[in-house]
């Protein structure tokens, strides 16, 4: 079985694939909506990680006092 960290980078990492299929699809065709849409779902993936590295660092000791 693979650990649990290894196959949520292969997860992040098929989705980014995904949304960069997409993204170059789009512009091939030259569909602005599909354009969009790419770009706002890579945003969003972008954003969704972020919070998610922020939700995962320890809590520094200070803000448990305050």
């Amino acid at each position: 079985m693979l650990p649990r960290k290894i196959i949520n980078r292969f997860i992040i990492l098929s989705f980014f694939a995904l949304v960069g299929y997409c993204l170059a699809t789009a512009i091939a065709v030259k569909s602005v909506i599909g354009i969009v849409l790419a770009i706002v779902s890579l945003a969003a993936a972008i954003v969704f990680l972020y919070i998610l590295l922020q939700e995962q660092k320890p809590v520094e000791s200070d803000e448990i006092t305050s």
